[in-house]
């Protein structure tokens, strides 16, 4: 037989075993040195090593591995991977040595592993705070305090924090904040009475959170003001909105403001009739409910996300009339969840407050209002006014945005 044809067949033997060959063991090519042919043998699997090769007439033999040894996937080595890794100083075990994987190391909490040593976490200085928190294998990452937000601590945890709203508060600022340093409220001393200040209700909110998009881009408030009809809000005006409320606030503001600016025209005057229409229910809803101390604490604490405390809950009492408590609360919770829907907040507290002796008077009226305001806005208002004003530009830059 000449070499040529030796090859070919060679070639073909090898061809047909791949051929026919119908399992899903992994394989590998052997050289057996008793026929002198290259054989597709069964790699072992993980856990184990090849003990002997396959043959003519006999499979693949393996192993297990020894302890201390191991083999983390299929292969067709003699022998299996010593478990090699030793924790280091500042590491604990985090995964044990075993027959299907290696030894891991992790450092220790407050620590990331830089090279081969655990280092601490950098701490953020004042004035910026946590961007990015720090994790076993990356050190933390700190950003400084943009405008509005604060931090006064060295951390390596802390993210910063918003100014507090002083005026939301029923106080002025005595001294303004920067990003070292919170806002420092102080009591009104004008000789004016102070207001109880709801500065967007819960009708409005309604009306208005269709325009508020999931993120917010820079420009976001200026294509608003230009789409909407009639007077335009200055550019002063909406830098005041941008310097004062938080982004989900602001196109809350821009849009109160938009209405009252456009008060006199037809188009407004059936948005603020509908308004005033939707407020006149909600208070024949909330408006004779008179809580007491107890009661307005438990259902602000039934809300979820940052809590109303128990001063603003007092403050609240002082400056409002019974009529206005509920709604004056549930505007400032929404002021400290800016992201928050009022209504699915409400939606959430009032399951909570079964377990409690709240009254039952109470939670049905704050039901009524809920269903009211889903009635009444959402077809009312979002369909037929706002839409039809805008048009399809608003809804386009809103696509955009979010």
């Amino acid at each position: 037989m000449n070499k040529f044809l030796c090859c070919t067949l060679v070639l073909l033997d090898i061809s047909v075993k791949w051929t026919f060959q119908d399992d899903s063991t992994p394989k590998y090519l052997h050289y057996d040195p008793g026929t002198s042919r290259q054989l597709l043998c069964d790699q072992c699997p993980p856990g184990s090593y090849v003990k002997r090769h396959c043959s003519a007439s006999s499979p693949t033999q393996c192993a297990p591995c020894p302890a201390q040894y191991y083999a983390d996937e299929w292969n067709s080595n003699e022998e299996c991977q010593y478990c090699s890794t030793v924790c280091k100083e500042l590491q604990f075990v985090r995964q044990e040595c075993s027959s299907t994987q290696n030894r891991v190391c992790e450092c220790v909490p407050g620590r990331y592993l830089e090279l081969e040593f655990c280092l601490r976490h950098t701490e953020c200085p004042p004035g910026s705070g946590v961007a990015q928190a720090g994790t076993p294998e990356s050190d933390t990452v700190c950003e400084r305090c943009p405008e509005g937000f604060f931090s006064n601590e060295t951390s390596s945890k802390a993210a910063c924090l918003k100014h507090t709203n002083c005026s939301a508060l029923g106080f002025k600022i005595a001294l303004k904040g920067n990003e070292f340093r919170d806002n420092i409220c102080q009591e009104n001393t004008d000789t004016t009475p102070q207001k109880c200040g709801i500065d967007v209700t819960l009708c409005e909110e309604a009306m208005f959170r269709f325009a508020v998009p999931t993120h917010v881009t820079p420009n976001w408030l200026n294509i608003l003001a230009d789409s909407l009809p009639g007077t335009k809000v200055s550019t002063e005006n909406i830098e005041r909105i941008k310097q004062r409320h938080s982004p989900q606030e602001q196109t809350f503001h821009l849009l109160k403001l938009w209405k009252q600016q456009n008060k006199e025209q037809d188009m407004v005057k059936k948005i603020i009739q509908d308004i005033d229409l939707c407020e006149n229910s909600v208070l024949k809803h909330v408006g004779h409910l008179n809580l007491t101390f107890e009661h307005l604490n438990t259902l602000m604490a039934s809300l979820p996300g940052k809590k109303v405390g128990k001063e603003d809950v007092e403050r609240t009492m002082k400056l409002c009339q019974p009529t206005e408590q509920v709604l004056k609360l549930l505007n400032l919770w929404r002021i400290k969840n800016g992201d928050q829907d009022t209504i699915k907040g409400l939606m959430y507290g009032l399951k909570h407050l079964k377990m409690y002796h709240f009254p039952k008077r109470t939670i049905q009226s704050l039901k009524k209002v809920i269903k009211f305001l889903h009635r009444f806005t959402m077809y009312r208002l979002y369909q037929k006014l706002f839409l039809e004003m805008v048009g399809n530009q608003l809804k386009s830059v809103k696509v955009r945005c979010v």
